[in-house]
């Protein structure tokens, strides 16, 4: 999809927000996070507008690269500009930080999520449970489960793995069972990850 775009460019067939948009997302689905970035650059040399898509589609590709440091970089350089972020944009910089265990990056996009207004999902609490987890910060990561009960946020399976996973790490295995328990009252399936983390 990258190639067929940079050809259509060469041949002097007008490029469009739209066009960019999908080649960056094709980067972001081959973890080409370099290519997604350059694609990025070269909107404004188009007299194209970068748009929230094209931000979330490079900073996804940068989540899925492991690039959590470009990620921020990107969501920064958004923040600055006219582009306004999204819940999308904001959970893909959070699941950048929590595969690294940057659990403290982690929340402070999550309050600057909430000082724009923007909605706190499923996605966004995971991603903060599960940077809690690899950060053996179990306390906060149940915290966060109740968090989400309160606020009726849909919890998932994700968010318990996650939370036993946390418990787990620092041998608290008592909570993780509280977990499975929960898990079970609410009538969601444990799955492999579950168990095994319990």
């Amino acid at each position: 999809a990258v190639q067929l775009f940079w050809v259509t460019e060469q041949s002097g067939v007008k490029s469009s927000t739209i066009t960019y948009s999908a080649a960056i997302s094709a980067c972001d689905k081959g973890v080409a996070w370099k290519m997604a970035l350059q694609l990025l650059l070269a909107i404004p040399q188009s007299k194209i507008q970068s748009n929230t898509v094209t931000f979330n589609s490079a900073i996804s590709a940068c989540e899925e690269s492991g690039q959590w440091e470009k990620a921020l970089l990107l969501l920064s350089f958004l923040m600055q500009s006219k582009v306004e972020p999204d819940t999308m944009t904001f959970n893909s910089a959070i699941g950048a930080c929590a595969k690294v265990a940057e659990w403290e990056k982690v929340l402070r996009l999550i309050c600057t999520m909430a000082q724009e207004n923007l909605e706190l999902n499923t996605v966004t609490l995971n991603g903060m449970i599960s940077a809690c987890a690899k950060s053996s910060e179990w306390e906060n990561a149940i915290q966060l489960v109740r968090v989400m009960t309160q606020n009726k946020v849909e919890s998932d399976t994700i968010t318990f793995n996650s939370a036993i996973s946390a418990c787990e790490n620092d041998c608290k295995w008592e909570k993780s069972l509280q977990f499975l328990e929960f898990m079970m009252e609410r009538r969601m399936r444990p799955s492999t990850t579950t168990f095994n983390a319990t």
